[in-house]
């Protein structure tokens, strides 16, 4: 990141004041609340409204991979409005949501943007990114690069070979229950997923695997769940191990191009060359609603399924209790017990789906804070709730 704020402000010297007033709005933006520091986590509220939509622009000084977009666009009908009993624009505000679409089927019933982001845009994904790493998984034992969610992460991962992770399988990866102490407070400098990504590599290793190599064991694997995004990002390492891809070109080839995406989208990547697969797809609100589609119908693309059989009944179903009621951990999904299921990432990205009622939100923003499932979150929620009784109204009334 530091490449691109260097080349940003060699561009500034060079254009002089008639170059800045000529920049777009969105241009001037960027550049009036360029972050001064890598960690997002303390970047200023107004720092995020400019970047979180322009790192797809940033990309090109910093490291990044594009996940290509081809072929026939998986079209999207204007459907009829919904009606939810609730105030959609102050939802928004409170929210402080870029954008926000529902779709039921192909058809959009609601999409509406803010913070000058636009449907031509992108915004990066944050964790959200990790449900797609996970589906990865899922097609890489389709194709017969990894065997079976039984396997030992050091099968595919050699580096990791002697550390705690000697015992764990690939499946507790993908449910957060390895047992490896893990610190994932957003609000605190020196925890884990504060410092993993400042990780001074070992020589020849990957970061990840270099930072995640030296961590300590609290329970044994399987017994306990905590939410690593340090281990997503090992998860994508393996995918890449397993495949001989890098994990842009792969979701390109399983999912973006042949689904029908839009646009590309970029992925960034850590500093030893691997998507940072916990966080950091930058894409447009309607290609992540397409994806959520894609989950909804079955992971099929062309008529064939790109996944095993019973994978996403799996994946997106309970298999790690979270201490919360009615809720719980798939495979990198968050889950709850009427089937739905969501993905989610810091600072109020989402993606909502609901296959009985073939439902898809997807949601870009920017909350004040990482997290705040207290009342932003609960908000959301009850949001969801909100669309679904809805849906369900208009069936009761035909």
């Amino acid at each position: 990141m530091k490449k691109w704020i260097i080349a940003i402000l060699l561009i500034i010297g060079a254009a002089g004041a008639y170059g800045y007033a000529s920049m777009d709005k969105e241009g001037r933006n960027l550049l009036a609340n360029l972050p001064t520091d890598r960690n997002v986590l303390f970047w200023t509220v107004p720092q995020r409204d400019a970047a979180f939509r322009a790192l797809d622009k940033l990309s090109i000084l910093a490291d990044s991979r594009t996940i290509s977009a081809g072929g026939a666009v998986k079209k999207l009908t204007k459907g009829d409005p919904i009606s939810v009993n609730i105030d959609m624009d102050k939802y928004m505000a409170e929210q402080r949501n870029a954008g926000l679409i529902i779709i039921q089927g192909d058809k959009i019933r609601f999409e509406k943007y803010a913070l000058d982001y636009n449907a031509s845009g992108r915004w990066t994904s944050f964790s959200v990114a990790k449900s797609f790493t996970s589906t990865l998984v899922g097609a890489a034992i389709q194709d017969g690069y990894i065997k079976n969610v039984d396997d030992k992460v050091t099968d595919y991962i050699p580096d990791l070979k002697g550390s705690v992770y000697d015992d764990v399988s690939v499946e507790q990866l993908l449910t957060m229950t390895s047992g490896v102490k893990w610190n994932e407070d957003y609000t605190d400098p020196k925890s884990d997923v504060a410092l993993f990504n400042e990780h001074k590599a070992d020589k020849g290793v990957d970061a990840t695997v270099s930072y995640m190599r030296k961590l300590s064991r609290e329970a044994p694997a399987g017994s306990k769940w905590v939410y690593k995004t340090g281990e997503t990002n090992l998860i994508g390492v393996l995918v890449s191990e397993a495949t001989g891809k890098n994990l842009s070109q792969y979701l390109s080839e399983k999912i973006w191009a042949p689904y029908g995406m839009e646009q590309d989208a970029f992925w960034l990547l850590g500093s030893t060359g691997h998507e940072i697969s916990g966080c950091c797809i930058s894409a447009s609100l309607r290609d992540y609603a397409r994806f959520g589609m894609f989950i909804g119908e079955g992971g099929v693309v062309n008529g064939k399924s790109i996944l095993p059989n019973g994978w996403l009944d799996k994946a997106t179903k309970k298999q790690a209790e979270i201490g919360t009621p009615g809720r719980g951990y798939g495979y990198q999904w968050w889950t709850n017990d009427d089937g739905s299921f969501a993905a989610q990432g810091i600072f109020g990205q989402g993606i909502f789906i609901d296959p009985a009622r073939k439902l898809v939100i997807a949601s870009n923003g920017n909350w004040p804070t990482a997290n705040n499932p207290g009342t932003l979150g609960k908000q959301r929620e009850a949001f969801y709730k909100a669309v679904q009784a809805a849906i369900d109204m208009e069936i009761a009334a035909k």
